[in-house]
Parts: C-alpha cells; structure tokens; sequence
C-alpha cells in the first residue's frame, strides 16, 4: 500500500471529512426544518406520541394566525382540518395576545429599531476601534476594559436600568430600546471591528496623507473600504444579537413597544398551552429578514468571516 506523501490527504481522509462536513451540516440545519416543517402542521400533530416528520395534513392556519390574528384566523380553506377548525373557532378569542394580535407592527417594530441600534453600534464601534489600533487609545488594557461590559449577566444590568428609565420616562418606548440595544452590543463591534483593521497596513493611510488628504479622509477613502468585508460580517452579527433578543425588550416594554421574539412569546392558548404551530410560523418568517441582510452583503461576507484582509 503507497503511503501518501507528508501533507496528502489519502482518500480514507477526505471520505471522513466529507461525512463529517455532511454530519454537521445536517445537525446544524435539523433545527429549521423542524421549525418550517411544524409550521404547517395542524394542531393534533403538534405535540404527538410519536414524532411527526412531515406534516400528514398540512394547514396553512398556523401562517394566517400570525397575519391576521387568532381571532380573525377561524374557519375557512386555510383550516380545512377538523382539529384545526373547532381550535380556531373555540379558542380565537382565549389566546393571550396583548396590543397588536398580528405580526406587521411587531415586525416593524423590530425592523427598525435593529435596524438603528446596528447602525449606531457600527458607526461608535468602527471610531473606538480605529483609535485603539491606530493609536493605542487607552493602553494595553482598554480594549479588555470594553469587553469586560459583556461579562456580567444581562439581568444584572437590566434591572438597574429599568429603575433609570422609568425616572426619565425611556420605559416602552423606541429610544430606550434602541439605546440599551447599541450599549449592549458596541463591545463586540469594537473588537470585531478592530481586529480588521490591525490587518490594514498603516502605511496606505500615510500616503494618502502625502498625496492630499486629510486624516480624515483617508480614513474614508482609504481604510474603511480595505476593512468593509470585515465591517459587513459584523453588521449581520449584531443585527442577529439584536434581532433575536427577548430579555432586554420583555423587561423594557409592554404594550406601545413589541418585537417578534416578544409576540412569539405570548402565543399561548389556555388549553393548548404554547402554539407550537403559530410560534414555528412566526419563527420562520422572522428568518427572512437576516437571510435577506445576508444575501445583500454576501459578497463582502466571505472575505470578513475568513479574516480575509490585507496583510502587512
């Protein structure tokens, strides 16, 4: 048998790669068939004795709960299942929805609030992190000192600033979500951000210098669009932080002010207990927008995401 040369894979290699890529791929990617196959799924098979694959009857009531509401959503083709249907008529009305029963203002709500607080967090991260590269802002230390706001539990901080909220009136309102969202995820933004332009030789901004510009539009011109696959990638990443947060938005609002994963939270019947049906619905269509965000910057996103930048 011919060894293979220092640094070849041999052929039994490469399978168990391909099946362990495979293996975890699949892994990885079982939770969201799950969701989109639950939510087509009619009541009775929501929670079955033995578990449901595929849905044997699909139903697209879980989908016009969300649209339209559970009371709006009863009877009719979309709920062509008996179980479905006597759920709809009886229970529409006993879901424990508050304020808005229907997904567009929720979705709204989060869209533009993630939307403003991942703007705010890139744009304060993108100017720290290029005063501790480029001059050492702070020492040795203050970089740490920064990430060090991400070590304590959220609801250690949570609570204190739900009493100065309250004070200055910022509770259930757009401002104060958008304000503890950037807060909380501008550490990550610095270190991400920071991380690229180390890897951004100095010298081009120099020469821009010589050749005319300012410090300040080199930095513009010059470093930030060297460093963009960097800055994309951790775009999505604090837009999904602020897309997917449930504690901050349940402590700090309640009726004016509410995301998705709050109005997923509140799907829940008084005897069918959670929704799973209507929550996977919800959950599937709060995908989209991540998905879509991806797909605008996917071409900047490898490059970021492999720490593809240039090297000194």
């Amino acid at each position: 048998m011919r060894k293979a040369p220092y640094g070849e894979d041999t052929r039994l290699a490469k399978t168990l790669r391909y099946l362990a890529i495979v293996f975890i791929t699949l892994v990885t990617m079982f939770p969201f068939f799950w969701m989109i196959s639950t939510s087509f799924k009619p009541v009775k098979e929501w929670t079955p004795p033995k578990p449901v694959w595929v849905a044997h009857n699909p139903t697209m009531y879980n989908y016009l709960t969300v649209f339209l509401g559970p009371g709006r959503a009863k009877g009719g083709w979309w709920a062509s299942d008996e179980g479905v249907r006597d759920v709809a008529e009886k229970e529409g009305a006993k879901v424990s929805l508050t304020g808005e029963s229907s997904i567009f203002v929720p979705f709204m709500t989060s869209l533009f609030v993630c939307s403003c607080a991942t703007f705010l967090s890139i744009s304060i991260g993108t100017l720290a992190a290029y005063s501790i590269s480029r001059y050492k802002f702070g020492g040795n230390f203050f970089s740490f000192f920064i990430l060090s706001a991400r070590m304590f539990p959220p609801i250690a901080v949570v609570i204190p600033l739900v009493v100065m909220f309250s004070a200055f009136r910022l509770l259930d309102s757009y401002l104060g979500v958008i304000i503890v969202y950037t807060g909380f995820t501008i550490p990550f933004s610095v270190w991400m951000i920071k991380s690229f332009l180390d890897d951004v030789p100095h010298e081009l901004e120099e020469a821009a210098v010589i050749d005319g510009m300012t410090n300040f539009q080199a930095i513009l011109k010059v470093t930030i669009p060297l460093a963009k696959g960097g800055i994309a990638a951790t775009s999505l990443f604090i837009f999904i932080l602020n897309w997917s947060e449930f504690l901050i938005a349940f402590l700090l609002t309640s009726t004016r002010v509410m995301t998705v994963p709050i109005l997923i939270s509140r799907y829940f019947s008084t005897t069918l207990g959670h929704m799973y049906g209507p929550q996977a619905a919800l959950g599937t269509i709060a995908t989209i927008p991540v998905i879509i965000f991806g797909f605008i910057i996917q071409k900047h996103l490898v490059r970021g995401l492999t720490f593809g930048a240039i090297k000194k």
